[in-house]
């Protein structure tokens, strides 16, 4: 992969978008610190498999739904499974506005990143899909 610089960046800029786009190698260099540009349904697809995050899964018990994440501290219970759904995508929304204030920094909560960065890409709806296993 090649990394422009911000300067060449900012001067190559349509190139650069156009590139990432088309799933190209695109990425700046700034500060010794390297960023890599990935068109968003390409990279929330890639989020959506990964094994990093994990798969939610529905349990019925005591005559409701309980939703969680295996290997988070996420989980919500609802009378039925759409409820439970949706308060377990609030649940996901208030993890990933902690973990961006201040759980990143936790050593327990920095693998996370992945999940944080999928919840904060993604719509109500795509979660909702994501949870019942069906593609956005």
């Amino acid at each position: 992969m090649q990394f422009l610089t911000y300067s060449e960046t900012r001067r190559r800029l349509r190139e650069v978008l156009d590139a990432a786009e088309a799933g190209k190698a695109a990425g700046i260099e700034r500060r010794g610190s390297r960023v890599a540009l990935v068109e968003r349904d390409r990279l929330h697809g890639l989020l959506a498999d990964s094994w990093r995050l994990g798969r939610p899964e529905a349990v019925a018990e005591a005559g409701g739904w309980s939703v969680f994440l295996p290997g988070s501290p996420i989980a919500a219970d609802g009378a039925d499974l759409d409820e439970a759904v949706e308060e377990f995508i609030e649940a996901l929304r208030e993890y990933a506005h902690d973990w961006e204030e201040r759980l990143r920094l936790a050593p327990n909560h920095e693998r996370m990143w992945p999940l944080v960065l999928f919840v904060s890409m993604s719509s109500d709806t795509e979660i909702a899909n994501w949870v019942h296993g069906r593609q956005s």
